[in-house]
């Protein structure tokens, strides 16, 4: 390997650390670490039926730009 220079050119080439006390984690274990997920379980149904609820809803402020307009 080309030798480095600065100020980690004494640890640079070293092997990289295996742990003797803990085995490696698999890739897919390791990938479902940083899988999404949902964080306020059930948030995204509530939300989806509060829609659904107020879909035929027009507020007032809504009305009253109607009126403006005609």
């Amino acid at each position: 390997m080309k030798k480095a220079a600065g100020k980690y050119s004494d640890i640079i080439d070293l092997p990289h650390h295996t742990s003797k006390k803990h085995p490696r984690m698999s890739m897919e274990a390791r990938a479902a670490q940083f899988a999404p997920f949902a964080a306020l379980t059930g948030y995204g149904e509530a939300i989806q039926r509060a829609e659904e609820a107020f879909a035929g809803y027009v507020s007032d402020t809504e009305l009253r730009y109607e009126d403006i307009e005609e």
